[in-house]
């Protein structure tokens, strides 16, 4: 009896799960963001969320939630109801926050459900135009020579755009100050201005300044050069063998999402990355479509945890 029992209960629950997968969407959706609005994840979402709200025929709205590492819109996430009307757009710092914070109040892996990979991307290093540099390895003797001297911005500590300038200092033995900002945009900013020395920009946003003349590009951080401006050499290419970080941006769901909310989601995103316009305007920013399976993502996460993992502890970064 009691087997009888929990076989109709399971069975009921599928039910109820196919039944809500066949009536969603039928409300708007919200997709949280953990940055200012302006950068690269930003700016991905907000090319994604038009062609679901047009293909799901719902509004979806981007949400901007900065702050912590992006660590206060993935609580949310975490902690809201598991009915697909509350997703994160991700990107690298949620894999990097597993092992740069002393504390969460929540697991990546446990706590969220893999809805896919979106698009991916790539910093390029941009310098204010009065630094005398011209090449990495110019900057690298640069800051041998000025040993605390230069400083590089951030969009706050444990962000994706902090990490690179801290495997530039211990790959290359160099010590600069890390200036953190609530977002990418002001960081930027500051180096437009001159107040800063540099920034691991997001390419969407520092190729614009570097071809204005505002800013100086040095190189990206990928193995291969990016199609969208493949006169800057790599970091590995650039006298920093072994240097690489993907701007990668992922859709996520809270734990317990049910299954054909999961899938139907990943179809949609499947289906709005396989359009020519989208493509065309990831390409604009220097971004291609990454799409995956909720499985592949899951894994993909799972690597760029242990990676980062790796390079918190060898650089002992901790944050409270």
């Amino acid at each position: 009896m009691v087997v009888c029992c929990r076989a109709g209960a399971l069975l009921a629950l599928a039910f109820a799960a196919g039944a809500a997968a066949q009536d969603y969407p039928n409300r708007p959706i919200r997709m949280l963001v953990g940055f200012v609005p302006g950068g690269t994840v930003d700016i991905v979402a907000r090319l994604v969320a038009p062609k679901l709200a047009q293909s799901m025929n719902v509004g979806v709205v981007v949400d901007n939630r900065p702050g912590a590492g992006a660590n206060i819109a993935v609580e949310q996430v975490a902690k809201a109801v598991p009915d697909g009307y509350t997703l994160f757009m991700a990107n690298p710092a949620l894999a990097i926050s597993a092992s740069a914070y002393r504390k969460l109040n929540y697991d990546a892996e446990r706590d969220l459900a893999r809805i896919g990979l979106v698009a991916t991307s790539c910093h390029l290093l941009i310098v204010h135009p009065s630094l005398p540099v011209r090449s990495i390895r110019e900057l690298i003797a640069l800051a041998k020579a000025r040993p605390g001297q230069l400083n590089f911005s951030s969009g706050g500590t444990g962000n994706s755009d902090h990490l690179p300038g801290e495997m530039l200092k211990a790959m290359a033995g160099i010590d600069m100050v890390h200036i953190p900002y609530k977002g990418g945009a002001p960081a930027a900013a500051d180096v437009v201005s001159g107040q800063v020395s540099m920034y691991f920009s997001g390419i969407a946003v520092g190729l614009p300044l570097a071809k204005a003349g505002r800013v100086r590009g040095l190189a990206v951080t990928t193995k291969t050069r990016a199609a969208i401006a493949p006169e800057y050499p790599t970091m590995d290419e650039s006298g920093v063998p072994g240097f690489e970080t993907a701007l990668w941006t992922a859709l996520f769901a809270p734990a317990n999402t049910p299954r054909p909310v999961i899938m139907k989601l990943n179809a949609e995103i499947m289906k709005a990355l396989d359009s020519a316009d989208l493509k065309e305007r990831l390409a604009a920013i220097g971004a291609e479509p990454f799409g995956s399976t909720p499985e592949k993502a899951g894994s993909y996460l799972h690597g760029e945890i242990e990676k980062y993992g790796r390079v918190t502890r060898a650089i002992n970064l901790k944050i409270d």
